[in-house]
């Protein structure tokens, strides 16, 4: 019970709360709420606007009315309504100037509404707002009724300016201002296109206007229950039949993921605990899907936002839907728990890029998947409609205002009146460039779906640049890799004309054959196949990669060939071939735990030189055993490049791009959110860690549900700290506990949810090199004794290194990168004393 004395401060309390919510979650530096022509302050909500009379220094203006309004609008909300009662109405091009302490996303929020005023008819005032480097708002569009335009923009200046211009004799008003600092990280450049024929550069630069933020099954969310003061508005008045949809609400189920990309400033538990689902009565036939409409303008790219919250299904992969925009499958057998580290209750949004939008709606529609477990069911929690900025700046149809910006002189209006006319022809220009190049790529993919496009030009007989959409622009010049070209008669000849006897591999770009050169060298043809998904990129990637990199632990590239056609990589010949095929699936004999420990370490060393060995880190994307090769000593090379990329700048933190890689080896975090480091070779390698280990498949339907994804398994009984239950059974008695304590936990920092969590590859193959010594490490006494009380008694190798350390340093210091990579890391091993000394 609250005494009644308390009673007025337990209420001042709650009512304060929602405001220490909000500042516990985001505060925003640049915070400016202007009420525009107003005498005094006004209070809307919890939120206090100034009277922008009270800061001249903000405006700047040729003329300006202070007008007050009598009118009432049923549209208004009871909330905002008293921001629209006064209005400040301009003569002339007029400024408002903001200053910006923190440089980055802000909110610019518009109160329009043009009521009726004794002197001005605001309904037909004409004109345009915009910022310095983006147009904004044109009143061609504006309604009779209070609206609230929000605009999302990047400011990159110590100073906002918003300009208002009027047309001709005409005027402009506005009723409210807010400029309020955005989280950075709201917009950013993890997104997926529709169409890949519309590409963007990327949207952390892009202006954006919200066109519709919707709550699906769930009613209006305003600012005060919004961290960023926001407001959501009901999905019934968008559904086309509405009968096909039911709501649902369990809004106490949302968790938010801690240090998870979507939280309460992506959208509030108020929209991911409600949702819109498919009405089907529980009915196992049940085959429709729900579907939205939206208006929009065309001529621009949409930014579509799809907010997900599974807070409906009992139990994990048991909801399966499909995704379409516009009819075009935007996500197929769409599994949340996947995005959700196999969590429900968990919030998760998408981001989608349109193409150009050609008519003025745009349809969202959810439906039922064939992977369905359950009945058919599909679910949307919220959706946010952004409309992007064009190649010009501008978030208006139709040109840029000649008014933007001008002075009151005839030179000033001249020289922009001819600015106007050169950027319309420039406009009419690039339509017709666009339609003539759009009709190109049209009938290019159409080419390239029956051919395939070799890389050389006058049939290989002159040098070449792969540079094309295909690709980044890799050149391959006579003076860079001419040397590495094969003629076809050669290759034909090495192979005995591609004898199909010789095949020693079939991969995803072709079949592999075995060669000799007319020297005698031995060589692996790798002959891609046209109908293969792998394909010109791939090629090009292959060459410009090997063609730079020379290391003992990669594969050598010895040549190429693209005559007639054809796409051929020649490789060094390694004798033993995939370390996979000596784990399973073949009759090899068995590899012993000292022979898989120098593998792997062999490997780590080849992606370690990968990510280190230039000025930009390149990343594998396919690290998986079937790309590991071993020679006739067993020592390992890192084969297949084509997926390889180049990693992030020095001042970035990941390259954003499309998911590839090998199912079962995949990094989780790089798939959720498209984002690429050195860090998602390092969860491939510890899956690769447990394949060793193990010697079985790492994804294997056949096994009860809890075996089939050998990284969840294995994973499990590490965490146990019984891995010793899960080995290779050819390998049982084999493995001294500390070496296998040391290697499983190796494995398990590899496969960290995060990449922050994961060990780089010099770490990874550091601790590889421990776990070897401790396998080899001789110790008086009980043979099973802690490592804690081994270490002291290392190899001679590792004594020796550690009585003369100054004599290793210089040994170092003369030493190529190549090389170094090459040296066993038990040289350094030199400082330790016990197990836990790293």
């Amino acid at each position: 019970m609250i005494d009644r004395r308390n009673l007025g401060f337990f209420l001042c309390f709650l009512s304060i709360f929602p405001l220490v919510c909000f500042s516990a979650t985001f505060v925003p530096v640049d915070n400016y709420l202007i009420d525009c022509g107003a005498s005094a302050n006004t209070t809307v909500g919890r939120r206090n606007f100034t009277a922008d009379s009270l800061f001249k220094d903000l405006l700047s203006t040729q003329e300006d009315i202070l007008a007050n309004s009598s009118s009432k609008s049923s549209a208004s909300s009871s909330d905002d309504w008293p921001l629209y009662q006064t209005a400040r109405i301009f003569n002339g091009p007029s400024k408002y100037t903001f200053s910006i302490k923190q440089k980055g996303r802000h909110w610019i929020r518009l109160y329009i509404f043009p009521f009726t005023h004794e002197k001005y008819n605001l309904g037909a005032a004409n004109f345009t707002v915009a910022t310095q480097d983006h147009v904004l708002f044109s009143s061609s569009s504006m309604q009779k009724d209070p609206v609230m335009k929000e605009y999302s923009v990047n400011v990159t200046s110590d100073n906002l300016v918003i300009t208002f211009a009027p047309s001709g004799n005409s005027t402009a008003f506005v009723n409210a201002i807010e400029v309020v600092s955005a989280p950075d990280d709201l917009i950013d450049d993890v997104f997926s296109v529709l169409d890949q024929s519309f590409t963007l550069s990327g949207l952390v630069t892009q202006s954006l206007e919200t066109v519709w933020r919707v709550n699906m099954g769930g009613p209006t969310v305003t600012p005060v229950n919004d961290t960023l003061q926001r407001t959501w508005i009901p999905d019934q008045r968008f559904l086309l039949e509405p009968n096909l949809a039911k709501s649902f609400s369990n809004i106490a189920a949302v968790k938010y993921e801690k240090g998870g990309l979507t939280t309460e400033n992506t959208a509030p538990a108020t929209v991911y605990g409600t949702l819109s689902e498919m009405n089907s009565s529980f009915d196992p036939r049940s085959n429709f899907n729900v579907t939205w409409k939206f208006d929009v303008s065309p001529g621009f790219q949409y930014l579509v936002r799809f907010h997900f919250c599974d807070v409906v299904s009992n139990g994990l992969n048991s909801l399966y839907f499909n995704i379409y925009i516009d009819s075009k499958m935007a996500a197929a057998n769409f599994d949340l728990s996947t995005h959700t580290n196999n969590a429900l209750g968990v919030p998760y949004h998408m981001d989608l890029v349109t193409p150009l939008a050609v008519n003025n709606t745009l349809r969202v529609s959810i439906g039922p998947s064939g992977l369905s477990k359950d009945y058919p069911n599909a679910i949307l929690n919220g959706l946010e409609i952004m409309k992007i900025n064009n190649s010009m700046g501008s978030l208006i149809t139709g040109t840029v205002p000649a008014a933007i910006g001008a002075g009151s002189s005839s030179k000033s209006i001249g020289m922009i009146v001819g600015v106007v006319v050169g950027v319309v022809g420039a406009v009419v220009l690039a339509g017709l460039i666009f339609v003539l190049c759009m009709r190109r790529r049209k009938l290019a993919r159409q080419r390239q779906s029956k051919t395939w496009v070799p890389l050389s030009i006058n049939d290989g007989t002159t040098s070449h640049t792969m540079g094309s959409k295909y690709s980044n622009g890799t050149t391959l010049s006579a003076a860079s890799n001419h040397e590495y070209r094969v003629p076809l008669v050669a290759v034909q000849e090495a192979t005995n004309n591609f004898d199909e006897s010789w095949v020693i591999g079939i991969g995803g770009f072709g079949k592999v054959y075995k060669g000799e050169l007319s020297d005698g060298t031995k060589v692996a043809v790798k002959r891609g196949n046209p109908r293969s998904q792998q394909g010109l990129a791939e090629f090009q990637t292959e060459i410009a990669m090997l063609s730079q990199f020379r290391h003992r632990h990669l594969v050598s590239l010895i040549g190429y060939c693209d005559e007639r056609n054809e796409m051929i990589l020649i490789y060094e010949y390694m004798e033993k071939g995939t370390l996979k095929s000596h784990l399973y699936g073949s009759d090899l004999p068995s590899l012993s735990w000292k022979e898989r420990l120098e593998i792997c370490i062999g490997s780590a060393r080849g992606l370690h030189y990968l990510h280190t060995g230039y000025a930009k880190a390149v990343i594998h994307r396919d690290v998986k055993s079937a790309n590991i090769l071993l020679d006739e000593k067993l020592m390992a090379k890192v084969a297949d490049f084509g997926l390889s990329k180049t990693g992030p700048e020095i001042d970035q933190t990941h390259v954003s791009t499309a998911v590839k890689g090998s199912f079962g080896y995949l990094d989780p975090e790089y798939f959720r959110r498209q984002q690429l480091t050195e860090k998602s070779d390092v969860y491939s390698f510890g899956v690769v860690l447990f394949e060793v280990l193990c010697a079985r498949p790492v994804i294997d339907p056949t096994l009860p549900r809890e075996m089939v994804n050998l990284a969840e398994w294995a994973m499990k009984w590490q965490k146990k700290g019984q891995l010793e239950q899960i080995i290779d059974e050819r390998l049982a008695g084999k493995i001294r506990p500390e070496s296998l304590r040391k290697f499983g936990e190796t494995a398990e920092k590899c496969l960290a949810d995060y990449g922050v969590d994961r060990p780089s590859m010099g770490d990874v193959l550091w601790n590889l090199e421990y776990a070897l010594q401790l396998q080899e490490a001789v110790v008086e006494g009980d043979p099973e004794e802690n490592s804690t009380n081994m270490i002291g008694e290392l190899s001679p190798q590792v004594k020796n290194i550690s009585q003369d350390a100054s004599a290793s340093t210089t040994q170092f210091e003369g030493t190529s990168l190549d090389d170094l990579s090459g040296v066993s890391m038990s040289r350094v091993f030199s400082q330790l004393v016990k197990s836990e000394g790293r």
